[in-house]
């Protein structure tokens, strides 16, 4: 169970769409928006996490049809969370500031995160620690994942908002939030780039 909790640790701290997006949004529109989105995104993983362990998630990325549909669908969509976080606090935007994603916005990100499935599909599929009853280790596996992924992203959500609580120069908040956007786009390439074998 050590080695479970030692792995959802790693896995969810490093740098993924979920957390980017929560301290960008924290950046650029506080706190509040932050936390609206924070819940959408908390509702999506654990949707995410039924899916796997449903196996709905296996059979539905299977399909020849909606398996690319999908795919190519979550990466216009992170590509436009994006470019919403890359120009969130600056007035040179090329657009005109928009309100934060909220929960509903959270909650579709989810569900389209490539690592949010790997994820899951890792951590549920091993880790076996209750072999004698596979039901009851789901569910613990459930509350040790909550447990540590809200701690995780709320300290990314405080670590965006202190950065708009530093009142730093409007150039300076642009070019914070595009180097988070430009993060962002690196892992949704590395999510979406082919591995070997398939």
């Amino acid at each position: 169970m050590l080695t479970f909790a030692a792995a959802i640790f790693f896995l969810i701290i490093t740098p993924g769409i979920g957390v980017l997006t929560t301290a960008g949004i924290g950046a650029g529109y506080g706190f509040a928006s932050g936390a609206r989105f924070l819940i959408g995104l908390f509702l999506g993983t654990n949707a995410v996490a039924l899916f796997v362990v449903t196996g709905i998630a296996a059979v539905v990325l299977a399909n020849p049809v909606l398996g690319p549909i999908l795919l190519y669908g979550s990466i216009a969509y992170l590509l436009y969370l994006a470019f919403r976080v890359g120009w969130a606090g600056s007035k040179i935007a090329f657009v005109e500031r928009q309100s934060a994603p909220g929960v509903i916005g959270g909650f579709g990100l989810q569900l389209i995160n490539p690592k949010a499935y790997a994820v899951n599909t890792t951590l549920f599929s091993g880790f076996h620690f209750m072999v004698e009853s596979q039901s009851l280790e789901i569910a613990v596996k459930f509350v040790i994942i909550n447990a540590i992924w809200i701690p995780v992203h709320l300290v990314w959500l405080w670590a965006g908002v202190s950065l708009k609580r530093l009142n730093l120069s409007d150039r300076t908040q642009s070019l914070i939030n595009k180097g988070m956007a430009l993060s962002m786009l690196i892992v949704v390439v590395l999510a979406a780039w082919p591995r070997e074998g398939g």
